[in-house]
């Protein structure tokens, strides 16, 4: 039986899991399995800078499959008119899906002694539980439950008998928790959630970050910074060129809307703050938007790099952070930290796109 295996789909839960592992004692490290789902995200060449640094036994990339992929699935997903039918459709939907999923799984995870899963809801939580195989799910950003409870948005409208299939009878498949053989939802804060449920266990990311020295730190950068000397470089010419205005204000972007309105949106957010200092930009990683190009004439941060590494660098500091709807309560190289949330999205979308627990 092998140890543990972590499947990561963002850039942000490979760096959690960097934290859970170098929180371990030194001998329980190097045991584990990283496994990398391409579903929504590239991660280029991360696979061999995490096989560098040696914490983890493998690194395997997972060519994760959306319903989509399966054209006979879609006949399942159609609205029939009718609550019995739908439910009849799901059960359907659910175990065709999971075994068209079977064949794409690149490991066996069978083998694992502990299972890790970031976002149950991707499909992956399908074939665990179909195949009934007990993992751990984790929350997929910091926070996002307080702000998206998608398990209870998705299911609007008799939640609690989809809940009793779905734990109860694993008939349907409901993520974040609620499928019959997730064992237990890690959340950074329970005090935050609105709808706290009993396989919720508290684990606040920050208290993982306070138990890293400078090595482990290190050895995260290397992981995650694909050219340290340009990050280096840049934030020393940052330095430099702010000498005489040392105010800075750090943009953090969000894949928002279409692309011509978040364009938009991130100008007006300049706009606002551009008078109170320099403006940097950091891209989100899942952000198409070339900012590259449009936002030329700002320095910016490599997208891959989750921010809360910039908390490993001791000579930044920001005056002030500015997110749409990213939460930055992890961050802590700004004098001020500003969360513009739901009322400023409200400008540029209909606020039912992004007020999603207010449809509860």
């Amino acid at each position: 039986m092998k140890e543990r295996v972590y499947i990561c789909h963002t850039y942000y839960h490979v760096y959690v899991t960097f934290l859970k592992e170098l929180t371990l004692p030194k001998g329980q490290r190097g045991q584990a399995t990283l496994i990398l789902s391409s579903l929504s995200i590239d991660f280029e060449h991360l696979k061999e800078r995490v096989e560098a640094v040696g914490l983890f036994e493998a690194v395997i990339p997972f060519d994760e499959q959306r319903d989509t992929a399966f054209p006979e699935l879609a006949k399942y997903r159609q609205d029939t008119g009718s609550l019995v039918k739908n439910l009849v459709n799901r059960v359907l939907f659910t175990r065709k899906f999971a075994r068209a999923l079977a064949p794409t799984i690149p490991v066996n995870l069978r083998e694992y002694g502990d299972i890790y899963v970031y976002c149950d809801s991707d499909p992956i939580g399908y074939y665990l539980n179909v195949y009934k195989i007990p993992y751990h799910a984790l929350e997929d950003g910091l926070n996002c439950l307080k702000n998206y409870d998608a398990a209870r948005y998705d299911n609007r409208g008799h939640f609690g008998l989809k809940a009793f299939l779905s734990e109860r009878c694993n008939l349907i498949f409901i993520q974040n928790g609620y499928g019959k053989y997730c064992r237990d939802m890690e959340v950074n804060d329970i005090s935050l959630l609105k709808y706290p449920y009993r396989k919720y266990i508290q684990q606040p990311r920050q208290a993982l970050v306070e138990k890293l020295n400078q090595e482990d730190k290190e050895l995260i950068l290397r992981a995650f910074v694909r050219d340290m000397e340009s990050l280096r470089a840049q934030l020393s010419a940052g330095e430099g060129e702010l000498a005489l205005r040392q105010d800075k204000i750090l943009i953090l972007t969000d894949p928002l809307c279409s692309l011509d309105i978040r364009e938009r949106i991130f100008r007006d957010i300049i706009a606002m703050f551009e008078a109170e200092g320099k403006i940097f930009l950091k891209p989100h990683p899942r952000d198409e938007l070339d900012y590259r190009t449009l936002f030329a004439e700002y320095p910016q941060f490599d997208a891959t790099v989750p921010m809360e590494m910039l908390n490993f660098f001791p000579g930044i500091r920001f005056k002030k952070v500015v997110a749409v709807l990213t939460e930055v309560g992890a961050i802590q190289f700004a004098d001020e930290k500003v969360r513009l949330g739901e009322a400023f999205m409200d400008k540029y979308e209909d606020p039912l796109v992004h007020r999603q627990n207010e449809q509860i």
